[in-house]
């Protein structure tokens, strides 16, 4: 296998370019200043626009960056885009840009071209957590946001799309709340209507959402450290081997991939039957 680093934003020349103008530097701490173009502490999350023209980062010191990927040039950066390490971002197909703090807050970004801005705009701030959020995943259409923090809740948010407004602020609400985790939730990934979470605890959640109701399908157990990441994928069949069901409905295969500070990642597999009842 072959491999090339293609860049290491910013670039040089994009550092080169803004050195030269006054204007481009931010002070980030007493007597000490760097380009708008850099991340000054670590880089927590990143997300690709639907199209891979557009790669977001977010960082603990704070900000939201924009990079096109043609060229890896740094095109905006929003200091201070919240009050405190901001943990995950995530990306709706019509461009709307969510990102989650330690702050307890949810803030979500927009270009309001409707307006003539360039720029991204902030239109909507979420809060319900009680302590600092590290993670954020989107349904595939967008309606759904789920958040997960370190009060040990998963927030189930619903975006009303009928009533965005002209000026593009959008309209969303909360649903409820998923608990059932010992400590804190910091990953979450979303195939379908399934939501998977992995926490502190060392376990990972299978929930399962029908009609805005939401149950735990299962409880995976076997990492002896705390989850910090995961994936999944889904593959339908009308038979799967080994699987003890009399669905009639065919079932749905899961595959999920966990990562923890066991350092180990785990295989699971799970069956749903398309009519399975929540536990």
């Amino acid at each position: 296998m072959k491999y090339t680093r293609l860049a290491t934003l910013p670039t040089l020349g994009d550092r080169a370019a803004k050195l030269l103008l006054p204007k481009n530097q931010v002070k980030i701490r007493r007597h000490k200043s760097c380009t708008w173009v850099h991340h000054v502490d670590t880089v927590s999350a990143l997300a690709l626009s639907p199209d891979d023209r557009f790669l977001y980062s977010v960082s603990w010191d704070r900000t939201l960056k924009l990079w096109r990927t043609t060229d890896f040039k740094c095109l905006e950066s929003i200091t201070n885009a919240h009050d405190d390490a901001i943990n995950a971002v995530a990306l709706s197909s019509d461009g709307v840009v969510y990102t989650g703090s330690a702050d307890r807050k949810i803030k979500a970004w927009r270009k309001r071209i409707s307006l003539g801005d360039k720029k991204h705009s902030l239109v909507c701030t979420l809060e319900k957590h009680n302590s600092g959020i590290n993670a954020l995943a989107l349904s595939n259409d967008g309606s759904f946001l789920y958040s997960g923090a370190s009060d040990r809740s998963i927030v189930v948010w619903e975006r009303i799309f009928e009533n965005d407004s002209e000026d593009n602020t959008i309209n969303i609400v909360v649903l409820g709340a998923l608990r059932g985790h010992g400590k804190a939730i910091l990953c979450l990934a979303v195939v379908e209507d399934l939501v998977f979470s992995g926490s502190a605890d060392k376990t990972v959640r299978v929930w399962r959402g029908i009609e805005r109701s939401y149950s735990c399908l299962a409880v995976l157990e076997g990492h002896t450290g705390p989850i910090k990441c995961l994936t999944a994928s889904s593959s339908s069949s009308s038979t799967v081997e080994d699987c003890d069901t009399t669905s009639s409905g065919g079932v749905n295969s899961y595959v999920i991939y966990s990562g923890g500070l066991d350092c180990l990642v785990k295989v699971w597999q799970i069956i749903v039957p398309n009519n399975q009842q929540f536990l």
